[in-house]
Protein backbone atom coordinates (compact mmCIF):
# COMPACT_ATOMS: atom_id res chain seq x y z
CA UNK A 1 0.00 0.00 0.00
CA UNK A 2 1.72 3.38 -1.20
CA UNK A 3 1.34 6.40 0.97
CA UNK A 4 -1.51 8.07 -1.03
CA UNK A 5 -3.87 4.63 -0.79
CA UNK A 6 -3.22 4.91 3.29
CA UNK A 7 -3.43 9.48 3.42
CA UNK A 8 -7.21 9.13 1.57
CA UNK A 9 -7.92 5.85 3.80
CA UNK A 10 -7.03 7.59 6.65
CA UNK A 11 -8.71 10.98 5.55
CA UNK A 12 -12.08 10.05 4.99
CA UNK A 13 -11.84 7.15 8.09
CA UNK A 14 -11.57 10.01 10.28
CA UNK A 15 -13.74 12.79 8.25
CA UNK A 16 -16.80 10.17 8.87
CA UNK A 17 -16.01 9.93 12.73
CA UNK A 18 -15.71 13.24 13.17
CA UNK A 19 -18.89 14.56 11.70
CA UNK A 20 -20.67 11.80 13.24
CA UNK A 21 -19.37 12.63 16.53
CA UNK A 22 -20.14 16.04 15.98
CA UNK A 23 -23.73 15.44 14.96
CA UNK A 24 -24.22 13.59 18.17
CA UNK A 25 -22.24 14.87 20.94
CA UNK A 26 -25.24 16.11 22.32
CA UNK A 27 -27.35 13.16 22.29
CA UNK A 28 -29.18 11.40 24.78
CA UNK A 29 -27.12 7.79 25.28
CA UNK A 30 -28.40 7.05 28.48
CA UNK A 31 -31.69 5.87 28.44
CA UNK A 32 -33.65 3.42 25.95
CA UNK A 33 -35.44 5.77 23.57
CA UNK A 34 -32.35 7.86 22.84
CA UNK A 35 -30.42 4.71 22.33
CA UNK A 36 -32.67 2.47 20.86
CA UNK A 37 -34.64 4.84 18.75
CA UNK A 38 -32.65 7.59 18.69
CA UNK A 39 -35.53 9.62 20.33
CA UNK A 40 -37.89 8.85 17.22
CA UNK A 41 -36.72 11.56 15.64
CA UNK A 42 -34.85 10.26 12.50
CA UNK A 43 -36.32 12.04 8.89
CA UNK A 44 -36.22 10.50 5.12
CA UNK A 45 -32.80 10.84 4.10
CA UNK A 46 -31.84 9.13 7.09
CA UNK A 47 -33.51 6.72 6.95
CA UNK A 48 -33.17 5.77 3.81
CA UNK A 49 -29.09 6.59 3.69
CA UNK A 50 -29.26 4.11 6.98
CA UNK A 51 -31.28 1.43 5.36
CA UNK A 52 -29.61 1.46 2.42
CA UNK A 53 -26.18 1.34 4.42
CA UNK A 54 -27.05 -1.06 6.61
CA UNK A 55 -27.78 -3.67 3.84
CA UNK A 56 -24.74 -2.44 1.51
CA UNK A 57 -22.33 -4.41 3.81
CA UNK A 58 -19.66 -6.31 1.99
CA UNK A 59 -21.29 -9.35 2.31
CA UNK A 60 -23.44 -7.67 -0.56
CA UNK A 61 -20.39 -5.96 -2.17
CA UNK A 62 -18.18 -9.16 -2.13
CA UNK A 63 -20.62 -12.03 -1.90
CA UNK A 64 -23.13 -10.45 -4.50
CA UNK A 65 -20.35 -9.44 -7.24
CA UNK A 66 -18.98 -12.49 -6.35
CA UNK A 67 -22.29 -14.33 -7.33
CA UNK A 68 -22.40 -12.08 -10.71
CA UNK A 69 -18.84 -13.36 -11.64
CA UNK A 70 -20.44 -16.83 -11.68
CA UNK A 71 -23.66 -16.49 -12.42
CA UNK A 72 -24.27 -13.10 -14.21
CA UNK A 73 -26.49 -10.45 -14.27
CA UNK A 74 -29.46 -12.92 -13.14
CA UNK A 75 -28.16 -12.11 -9.68
CA UNK A 76 -29.01 -8.79 -9.98
CA UNK A 77 -32.76 -10.35 -8.50
CA UNK A 78 -31.56 -9.41 -4.95
CA UNK A 79 -31.44 -5.79 -5.36
CA UNK A 80 -34.23 -5.24 -8.26
CA UNK A 81 -37.05 -7.54 -6.26
CA UNK A 82 -36.10 -5.90 -3.14
CA UNK A 83 -37.87 -2.66 -4.62
CA UNK A 84 -41.17 -5.04 -4.37
CA UNK A 85 -40.79 -5.71 -0.57
CA UNK A 86 -40.01 -2.16 0.37
CA UNK A 87 -43.34 -1.01 -1.30
CA UNK A 88 -44.97 -3.38 0.88
CA UNK A 89 -43.06 -2.38 3.95
CA UNK A 90 -44.32 1.52 3.45
CA UNK A 91 -47.62 0.76 2.37
CA UNK A 92 -49.10 -2.25 4.75
CA UNK A 93 -46.34 -3.30 7.20
CA UNK A 94 -44.61 0.02 8.22
CA UNK A 95 -47.96 1.86 9.43
CA UNK A 96 -48.99 -1.09 11.48
CA UNK A 97 -45.54 -1.26 13.05
CA UNK A 98 -45.65 2.53 14.05
CA UNK A 99 -49.04 2.01 15.05
CA UNK A 100 -48.09 0.43 18.03
CA UNK A 101 -45.33 2.03 18.70
CA UNK A 102 -42.81 -0.58 19.34
CA UNK A 103 -38.73 -1.63 19.68
CA UNK A 104 -38.69 -4.46 18.83
CA UNK A 105 -40.59 -7.14 16.15
CA UNK A 106 -40.89 -9.50 19.02
CA UNK A 107 -42.21 -6.82 21.49
CA UNK A 108 -45.44 -6.71 18.52
CA UNK A 109 -45.95 -10.35 18.94
CA UNK A 110 -46.04 -10.56 22.92
CA UNK A 111 -48.67 -7.12 21.88
CA UNK A 112 -50.22 -9.90 18.96
CA UNK A 113 -49.88 -12.84 20.65
CA UNK A 114 -48.19 -13.73 24.04
CA UNK A 115 -45.16 -13.42 26.56
CA UNK A 116 -43.90 -17.08 24.88
CA UNK A 117 -44.38 -16.13 21.31
CA UNK A 118 -42.02 -12.89 21.69
CA UNK A 119 -39.24 -15.27 23.65
CA UNK A 120 -39.13 -17.84 21.02
CA UNK A 121 -38.96 -15.16 17.84
CA UNK A 122 -36.06 -13.32 20.42
CA UNK A 123 -34.04 -16.40 20.55
CA UNK A 124 -34.33 -16.90 17.09
CA UNK A 125 -33.19 -13.48 16.41
CA UNK A 126 -30.27 -13.96 18.57
CA UNK A 127 -28.89 -16.85 17.65
CA UNK A 128 -29.50 -16.10 14.00
CA UNK A 129 -28.11 -13.27 14.33
CA UNK A 130 -24.61 -14.64 16.68
CA UNK A 131 -24.41 -17.82 14.27
CA UNK A 132 -25.36 -16.35 10.53
CA UNK A 133 -25.31 -12.68 10.74
CA UNK A 134 -22.62 -11.42 12.13
CA UNK A 135 -19.95 -13.79 11.24
CA UNK A 136 -21.12 -13.78 7.70
CA UNK A 137 -20.53 -9.80 7.62
CA UNK A 138 -17.03 -10.46 9.65
CA UNK A 139 -16.23 -12.82 7.17
CA UNK A 140 -16.64 -11.37 3.68
CA UNK A 141 -15.42 -7.51 5.32
CA UNK A 142 -12.41 -9.37 5.69
CA UNK A 143 -12.11 -10.87 2.87
CA UNK A 144 -12.31 -7.48 0.84
CA UNK A 145 -10.30 -5.70 2.82
CA UNK A 146 -7.29 -8.21 2.14
CA UNK A 147 -8.33 -7.91 -1.48
CA UNK A 148 -8.41 -4.19 -1.93
CA UNK A 149 -5.58 -3.36 0.72
CA UNK A 150 -3.46 -6.14 -0.43
CA UNK A 151 -2.73 -7.13 3.18
CA UNK A 152 -0.54 -10.32 2.36
CA UNK A 153 2.02 -7.22 1.10
CA UNK A 154 1.53 -4.54 4.21
CA UNK A 155 1.49 -7.25 6.96
CA UNK A 156 3.93 -9.93 5.11
CA UNK A 157 1.44 -12.40 6.64
CA UNK A 158 1.36 -15.07 3.78
CA UNK A 159 -1.13 -17.46 5.82
CA UNK A 160 -4.47 -17.21 4.33
CA UNK A 161 -5.93 -18.39 7.28
CA UNK A 162 -4.01 -16.71 10.25
CA UNK A 163 -4.44 -12.83 8.32
CA UNK A 164 -8.03 -13.78 7.55
CA UNK A 165 -8.44 -14.39 11.53
CA UNK A 166 -6.49 -11.58 12.76
CA UNK A 167 -8.50 -9.32 10.64
CA UNK A 168 -11.92 -10.48 11.32
CA UNK A 169 -10.95 -10.09 15.14
CA UNK A 170 -9.55 -6.13 14.63
CA UNK A 171 -12.76 -5.31 12.70
CA UNK A 172 -14.78 -7.30 14.87
CA UNK A 173 -13.51 -4.75 17.80
CA UNK A 174 -13.66 -1.25 15.81
CA UNK A 175 -17.42 -2.49 15.01
CA UNK A 176 -18.04 -3.45 18.74
CA UNK A 177 -16.78 -0.08 19.86
CA UNK A 178 -19.06 1.78 17.24
CA UNK A 179 -22.15 0.00 17.76
CA UNK A 180 -22.21 0.02 21.45
CA UNK A 181 -21.26 3.39 22.54
CA UNK A 182 -23.00 5.48 20.14
CA UNK A 183 -26.56 4.52 19.86
CA UNK A 184 -28.57 4.29 16.70
CA UNK A 185 -28.62 7.69 15.72
CA UNK A 186 -24.68 7.88 15.29
CA UNK A 187 -25.18 4.85 13.42
CA UNK A 188 -27.90 6.12 11.47
CA UNK A 189 -25.80 8.94 10.25
CA UNK A 190 -22.45 7.38 10.10
CA UNK A 191 -24.57 5.05 7.85
CA UNK A 192 -25.35 7.76 5.23
CA UNK A 193 -21.72 9.30 5.38
CA UNK A 194 -20.52 5.86 4.32
CA UNK A 195 -23.31 5.25 2.16
CA UNK A 196 -22.28 8.31 0.01
CA UNK A 197 -18.93 7.01 -0.14
CA UNK A 198 -19.85 3.42 -1.00
CA UNK A 199 -22.33 4.52 -4.18
CA UNK A 200 -19.86 7.04 -5.55
CA UNK A 201 -16.93 4.41 -4.63
CA UNK A 202 -18.68 1.71 -6.50
CA UNK A 203 -19.81 3.61 -9.84
CA UNK A 204 -16.29 4.73 -9.98
CA UNK A 205 -15.27 0.81 -9.86
CA UNK A 206 -17.63 0.48 -13.12
CA UNK A 207 -16.03 3.01 -14.97
CA UNK A 208 -12.11 2.50 -14.10
CA UNK A 209 -13.38 -1.23 -14.67
CA UNK A 210 -15.12 -0.71 -18.05
CA UNK A 211 -12.44 1.51 -19.23
CA UNK A 212 -9.68 -1.61 -18.58
CA UNK A 213 -11.66 -4.16 -20.03
CA UNK A 214 -11.17 -2.02 -23.46
CA UNK A 215 -7.80 -1.38 -22.39
CA UNK A 216 -8.09 2.67 -22.48
CA UNK A 217 -10.69 3.02 -24.99
CA UNK A 218 -13.65 4.28 -22.64
CA UNK A 219 -16.17 2.84 -20.92
CA UNK A 220 -18.30 1.83 -24.40
CA UNK A 221 -16.46 0.36 -25.97
CA UNK A 222 -15.77 -2.00 -22.10
CA UNK A 223 -19.45 -2.42 -22.12
CA UNK A 224 -19.42 -3.52 -25.96
CA UNK A 225 -16.43 -5.85 -25.83
CA UNK A 226 -18.54 -7.53 -22.55
CA UNK A 227 -21.87 -7.47 -24.46
CA UNK A 228 -20.12 -9.68 -27.58
CA UNK A 229 -17.89 -12.27 -25.55
CA UNK A 230 -20.07 -13.15 -22.67
CA UNK A 231 -23.83 -12.03 -23.97
CA UNK A 232 -24.92 -15.11 -21.52
CA UNK A 233 -23.62 -13.10 -18.50
CA UNK A 234 -26.00 -10.14 -19.63
CA UNK A 235 -29.53 -12.04 -19.22
CA UNK A 236 -31.57 -10.84 -16.16
CA UNK A 237 -33.40 -14.12 -16.83
CA UNK A 238 -31.66 -16.86 -14.88
CA UNK A 239 -31.33 -20.62 -15.82
CA UNK A 240 -32.24 -23.49 -13.83
CA UNK A 241 -28.54 -24.36 -13.44
CA UNK A 242 -28.12 -20.69 -11.97
CA UNK A 243 -28.09 -19.57 -8.38
CA UNK A 244 -31.18 -17.70 -9.04
CA UNK A 245 -33.88 -19.40 -11.41
CA UNK A 246 -36.20 -17.28 -13.45
CA UNK A 247 -38.83 -18.84 -11.53
CA UNK A 248 -37.71 -18.20 -8.14
CA UNK A 249 -38.62 -14.77 -8.20
CA UNK A 250 -42.08 -15.67 -7.13
CA UNK A 251 -41.03 -17.95 -4.67
CA UNK A 252 -37.97 -17.78 -2.52
CA UNK A 253 -36.28 -14.62 -4.01
CA UNK A 254 -39.53 -12.68 -3.32
CA UNK A 255 -40.27 -14.27 -0.17
CA UNK A 256 -36.70 -13.78 1.67
CA UNK A 257 -36.72 -10.01 0.12
CA UNK A 258 -39.99 -9.83 2.27
CA UNK A 259 -38.26 -10.67 5.33
CA UNK A 260 -35.33 -9.01 5.23
CA UNK A 261 -37.39 -5.79 4.37
CA UNK A 262 -40.09 -5.95 5.91
CA UNK A 263 -40.14 -8.00 9.28
CA UNK A 264 -36.01 -8.42 9.82
CA UNK A 265 -34.95 -6.15 13.17
CA UNK A 266 -31.19 -5.36 12.03
CA UNK A 267 -33.20 -3.54 8.98
CA UNK A 268 -36.02 -2.16 10.27
CA UNK A 269 -35.23 -1.03 13.74
CA UNK A 270 -34.17 2.19 12.53
CA UNK A 271 -38.05 2.83 10.54
CA UNK A 272 -39.28 2.63 14.16
CA UNK A 273 -37.14 5.45 15.02
CA UNK A 274 -39.25 7.56 12.16
CA UNK A 275 -39.87 11.33 13.54
CA UNK A 276 -43.71 10.48 11.78
CA UNK A 277 -45.30 7.88 9.37
CA UNK A 278 -44.39 10.11 5.84
CA UNK A 279 -40.81 10.06 6.98
CA UNK A 280 -40.84 6.74 7.73
CA UNK A 281 -42.18 5.79 4.34
CA UNK A 282 -40.31 8.32 2.31
CA UNK A 283 -37.38 6.83 3.67
CA UNK A 284 -38.72 3.43 2.66
CA UNK A 285 -39.09 4.30 -0.69
CA UNK A 286 -36.30 6.53 -1.34
CA UNK A 287 -34.64 3.16 -0.45
CA UNK A 288 -36.42 1.42 -3.13
CA UNK A 289 -35.65 3.84 -5.78
CA UNK A 290 -32.07 3.49 -4.48
CA UNK A 291 -32.21 -0.06 -4.62
CA UNK A 292 -32.85 0.24 -8.72
CA UNK A 293 -28.91 1.68 -9.38
CA UNK A 294 -27.77 -1.57 -7.39
CA UNK A 295 -27.34 -3.78 -10.46
CA UNK A 296 -24.22 -1.72 -11.90
CA UNK A 297 -21.81 -1.37 -8.77
CA UNK A 298 -23.10 -4.58 -6.97
CA UNK A 299 -23.35 -6.96 -9.79
CA UNK A 300 -21.78 -5.34 -12.79
CA UNK A 301 -18.36 -5.28 -11.33
CA UNK A 302 -18.78 -8.87 -10.56
CA UNK A 303 -19.13 -9.47 -14.61
CA UNK A 304 -16.38 -7.09 -15.53
CA UNK A 305 -13.80 -9.43 -13.34
CA UNK A 306 -15.20 -12.16 -15.01
CA UNK A 307 -13.93 -10.37 -18.24
CA UNK A 308 -11.27 -9.93 -16.70
CA UNK A 309 -9.73 -12.77 -14.72
CA UNK A 310 -12.15 -15.67 -15.65
CA UNK A 311 -9.15 -17.93 -17.12
CA UNK A 312 -6.79 -17.46 -13.72
CA UNK A 313 -7.39 -19.73 -10.89
CA UNK A 314 -9.10 -17.14 -8.62
CA UNK A 315 -12.28 -18.26 -6.48
CA UNK A 316 -15.53 -15.82 -7.18
CA UNK A 317 -15.79 -14.28 -4.06
CA UNK A 318 -11.93 -12.65 -3.68
CA UNK A 319 -12.76 -11.28 -7.75
CA UNK A 320 -14.35 -8.14 -6.05
CA UNK A 321 -11.24 -7.73 -3.87
CA UNK A 322 -8.71 -8.14 -6.66
CA UNK A 323 -10.86 -5.86 -9.73
CA UNK A 324 -10.92 -2.60 -6.98
CA UNK A 325 -7.02 -3.12 -6.49
CA UNK A 326 -5.99 -3.31 -10.12
CA UNK A 327 -8.18 -1.04 -11.22
CA UNK A 328 -8.41 2.24 -9.12
CA UNK A 329 -5.64 4.58 -8.64
CA UNK A 330 -3.66 4.59 -5.44
CA UNK A 331 -5.95 7.62 -3.66
CA UNK A 332 -9.29 6.58 -4.93
CA UNK A 333 -8.30 2.87 -3.49
CA UNK A 334 -7.70 4.28 0.06
CA UNK A 335 -10.67 6.05 0.22
CA UNK A 336 -12.60 3.13 -1.19
CA UNK A 337 -10.73 1.03 1.22
CA UNK A 338 -12.31 3.60 3.53
CA UNK A 339 -16.30 3.01 2.58
CA UNK A 340 -15.46 -0.44 2.86
CA UNK A 341 -14.54 -0.64 6.50
CA UNK A 342 -17.56 2.31 6.98
CA UNK A 343 -20.15 -0.69 5.24
CA UNK A 344 -18.44 -3.64 7.25
CA UNK A 345 -18.80 -1.45 10.67
CA UNK A 346 -22.13 -0.16 9.56
CA UNK A 347 -23.91 -4.02 9.30
CA UNK A 348 -21.99 -5.33 11.98
CA UNK A 349 -22.89 -2.29 13.93
CA UNK A 350 -26.10 -2.46 12.95
CA UNK A 351 -26.42 -6.12 13.52
CA UNK A 352 -24.62 -5.59 17.12
CA UNK A 353 -26.87 -2.53 18.30
CA UNK A 354 -30.37 -4.86 17.09
CA UNK A 355 -29.05 -8.32 18.75
CA UNK A 356 -28.26 -5.96 22.23
CA UNK A 357 -31.45 -4.14 21.92
CA UNK A 358 -33.18 -7.68 21.69
CA UNK A 359 -32.01 -9.01 24.76
CA UNK A 360 -32.27 -6.18 26.60
CA UNK A 361 -35.50 -5.12 26.43
CA UNK A 362 -37.68 -8.30 25.60
CA UNK A 363 -35.69 -10.62 27.78
CA UNK A 364 -33.46 -8.59 30.43
CA UNK A 365 -36.46 -5.77 31.39
CA UNK A 366 -39.12 -8.10 30.52
CA UNK A 367 -38.44 -11.47 32.18
CA UNK A 368 -35.09 -10.99 34.24
CA UNK A 369 -35.17 -7.48 35.91
CA UNK A 370 -38.70 -6.15 35.36
CA UNK A 371 -37.67 -3.33 37.64
CA UNK A 372 -34.58 -2.18 35.79
CA UNK A 373 -33.40 1.27 35.43
CA UNK A 374 -32.94 2.63 31.68
CA UNK A 375 -29.49 3.05 32.81
CA UNK A 376 -29.43 -0.66 33.69
CA UNK A 377 -30.89 -1.66 30.77
CA UNK A 378 -28.78 0.14 28.32
CA UNK A 379 -25.75 -1.41 30.44
CA UNK A 380 -26.83 -5.02 29.88
CA UNK A 381 -27.18 -4.17 26.34
CA UNK A 382 -23.36 -3.24 25.91
CA UNK A 383 -22.48 -6.43 27.56
CA UNK A 384 -24.57 -8.60 25.63
CA UNK A 385 -23.14 -6.77 22.62
CA UNK A 386 -19.47 -7.37 23.68
CA UNK A 387 -20.78 -11.25 24.35
CA UNK A 388 -22.64 -11.47 20.32
CA UNK A 389 -19.22 -9.75 18.95
CA UNK A 390 -17.06 -11.91 20.44
CA UNK A 391 -18.92 -15.38 19.37
CA UNK A 392 -19.25 -13.90 15.84
CA UNK A 393 -15.00 -13.39 15.73
CA UNK A 394 -14.67 -16.79 16.60
CA UNK A 395 -17.48 -18.18 14.02
CA UNK A 396 -16.29 -15.84 10.99
CA UNK A 397 -13.08 -17.86 9.76
CA UNK A 398 -15.18 -20.93 9.66
CA UNK A 399 -17.36 -19.80 6.21
CA UNK A 400 -13.77 -19.70 4.31
CA UNK A 401 -15.00 -23.01 3.58
CA UNK A 402 -18.13 -21.97 1.35
CA UNK A 403 -17.59 -21.94 -2.08
CA UNK A 404 -20.28 -19.22 -2.53
CA UNK A 405 -20.69 -17.33 0.86
CA UNK A 406 -23.77 -14.98 -0.97
CA UNK A 407 -25.54 -18.14 -1.88
CA UNK A 408 -24.59 -19.98 1.63
CA UNK A 409 -26.07 -17.04 3.82
CA UNK A 410 -29.15 -16.70 1.57
CA UNK A 411 -30.12 -20.36 1.96
CA UNK A 412 -29.59 -20.56 5.74
CA UNK A 413 -30.78 -17.71 6.49
CA UNK A 414 -34.61 -18.76 5.28
CA UNK A 415 -34.75 -21.19 8.19
CA UNK A 416 -35.26 -18.54 10.38
CA UNK A 417 -36.91 -15.76 7.82
CA UNK A 418 -39.73 -17.89 6.60
CA UNK A 419 -41.39 -19.21 10.09
CA UNK A 420 -41.33 -15.51 11.74
CA UNK A 421 -42.50 -14.04 8.43
CA UNK A 422 -45.21 -16.48 8.37
CA UNK A 423 -46.08 -15.74 11.88
CA UNK A 424 -45.67 -11.79 11.01
CA UNK A 425 -47.69 -11.70 8.04
CA UNK A 426 -50.73 -13.83 9.73
CA UNK A 427 -50.64 -11.88 13.31
CA UNK A 428 -51.36 -8.22 10.78
CA UNK A 429 -53.79 -9.95 9.10
CA UNK A 430 -55.83 -12.20 11.34
CA UNK A 431 -57.88 -11.15 14.32
CA UNK A 432 -58.43 -14.37 16.13
CA UNK A 433 -55.61 -16.44 15.20
CA UNK A 434 -53.95 -17.86 18.87
CA UNK A 435 -50.96 -17.56 20.57
CA UNK A 436 -50.14 -21.53 20.62
CA UNK A 437 -50.42 -21.49 16.16
CA UNK A 438 -47.83 -19.10 16.41
CA UNK A 439 -45.84 -20.89 18.55
CA UNK A 440 -46.33 -23.94 16.76
CA UNK A 441 -45.03 -22.10 13.79
CA UNK A 442 -42.02 -20.75 15.01
CA UNK A 443 -40.60 -24.20 16.33
CA UNK A 444 -42.05 -26.74 13.93
CA UNK A 445 -40.95 -24.04 10.88
CA UNK A 446 -37.10 -23.66 12.30
CA UNK A 447 -37.08 -27.68 12.75
CA UNK A 448 -38.77 -28.57 9.27
CA UNK A 449 -36.35 -26.26 6.99
CA UNK A 450 -33.49 -27.42 8.92
CA UNK A 451 -33.55 -30.75 8.74
CA UNK A 452 -34.45 -30.57 5.05
CA UNK A 453 -31.56 -28.68 4.71
CA UNK A 454 -29.09 -31.15 6.75
CA UNK A 455 -30.60 -34.48 6.70
CA UNK A 456 -29.15 -35.74 3.57
CA UNK A 457 -31.89 -38.10 2.12
CA UNK A 458 -33.88 -34.49 2.92
CA UNK A 459 -31.92 -32.15 1.40
CA UNK A 460 -31.92 -34.17 -1.73
CA UNK A 461 -35.69 -33.56 -2.21
CA UNK A 462 -34.92 -29.75 -1.44
CA UNK A 463 -32.99 -30.14 -4.46
CA UNK A 464 -35.25 -31.89 -6.77
CA UNK A 465 -37.79 -28.96 -6.24
CA UNK A 466 -35.26 -26.24 -5.92
CA UNK A 467 -34.56 -24.64 -2.33
CA UNK A 468 -36.27 -21.22 -3.14
CA UNK A 469 -39.39 -23.47 -4.08
CA UNK A 470 -39.29 -25.62 -0.45
CA UNK A 471 -39.50 -22.62 1.60
CA UNK A 472 -42.49 -21.22 -0.26
CA UNK A 473 -44.36 -24.36 0.16
CA UNK A 474 -43.23 -24.49 3.85
CA UNK A 475 -44.21 -20.50 4.50
CA UNK A 476 -47.94 -21.64 2.61
CA UNK A 477 -48.01 -24.61 4.74
CA UNK A 478 -47.27 -22.93 8.16
CA UNK A 479 -49.59 -20.06 7.70
CA UNK A 480 -52.54 -22.53 6.24
CA UNK A 481 -51.79 -24.34 9.62
CA UNK A 482 -52.34 -21.08 11.45
CA UNK A 483 -55.67 -20.26 10.07
CA UNK A 484 -56.86 -23.57 10.57
CA UNK A 485 -55.79 -23.45 14.41
CA UNK A 486 -57.47 -20.03 14.06
CA UNK A 487 -60.65 -20.96 12.80
CA UNK A 488 -61.08 -25.01 15.06
CA UNK A 489 -59.67 -23.25 18.69
CA UNK A 490 -59.65 -19.03 18.26
CA UNK A 491 -58.92 -16.19 20.39
CA UNK A 492 -61.74 -15.57 22.65
CA UNK A 493 -61.66 -12.06 21.83
CA UNK A 494 -60.42 -10.74 18.95
CA UNK A 495 -57.15 -8.42 18.84
CA UNK A 496 -57.50 -5.04 18.14
CA UNK A 497 -53.97 -3.16 17.39
CA UNK A 498 -53.98 0.49 19.67
CA UNK A 499 -52.64 3.65 18.47
CA UNK A 500 -50.53 4.10 21.22
CA UNK A 501 -49.90 7.93 20.24
CA UNK A 502 -46.32 7.42 19.57
CA UNK A 503 -45.91 9.59 16.55
CA UNK A 504 -47.86 11.51 13.86
CA UNK A 505 -49.66 9.10 11.74
CA UNK A 506 -50.33 10.95 8.75
CA UNK A 507 -49.49 8.87 5.67
CA UNK A 508 -47.46 10.53 2.95
CA UNK A 509 -49.46 11.83 0.07
CA UNK A 510 -47.16 10.50 -2.79
CA UNK A 511 -46.99 6.81 -1.26
CA UNK A 512 -49.28 5.54 -3.74
CA UNK A 513 -47.74 7.24 -6.18
CA UNK A 514 -44.23 6.56 -5.72
CA UNK A 515 -45.33 2.90 -5.36
CA UNK A 516 -46.60 2.63 -8.87
CA UNK A 517 -43.77 4.21 -10.32
CA UNK A 518 -40.83 1.64 -8.17
CA UNK A 519 -43.06 -1.75 -9.36
CA UNK A 520 -43.33 -0.09 -13.09
CA UNK A 521 -39.59 0.53 -13.33
CA UNK A 522 -38.92 -2.95 -11.74
CA UNK A 523 -40.50 -4.70 -14.89
CA UNK A 524 -38.65 -2.34 -17.21
CA UNK A 525 -35.22 -3.32 -15.87
CA UNK A 526 -35.95 -6.93 -16.02
CA UNK A 527 -37.55 -6.68 -19.64
CA UNK A 528 -34.43 -4.61 -20.90
CA UNK A 529 -32.36 -7.57 -20.10
CA UNK A 530 -34.84 -10.39 -20.53
CA UNK A 531 -33.15 -12.42 -23.65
Amino acid sequence: MNTLTLSSFVFFTGLVAVITWWLTRRDDTQHSTGYFLAGRSLTFPIIAGSLLMTNLSTEQMVGLNGAAFTDGLSVMAWEVVAVVSLVAMAMFFLPRFLKSGITTLPELLALRFDRTTQLLANLIFMLAYAIILLPSILYSGALGLMGVLDLHALTGIDSQMVLLTGTVIVVGIAGAIYALFGGLRSIAISDTLNGIGLLIGGMIIVYFGLDRVSDGNGIAAGWEIIQQSHPEKLNSLGSDDQSVPVSTLFTGVLLLNMFYWCTNQQIIQRTFAAKTLAEGQKGVLLTGALKLLGPLYLVLPGIIAFQLYSGDDIKADAAYGRLVFDVLPAPLTGFFAAAMVGAILSSFNSALNSTATLFSLDVYKARINRDATDAQVVKISKWAGWIMAASAMVIAPLLATQESLFVYVQKVNSIYYIPLLSVIVVGLISKRVPAIAANLALVLGCLIIGLFYFVPSLADMVEAVHNFHFIAIVLVVLIAMMMVIGKLAPRAEPWIQKDVGAIDMTPWAGTRVASVVLLILVMAIYLAFAG
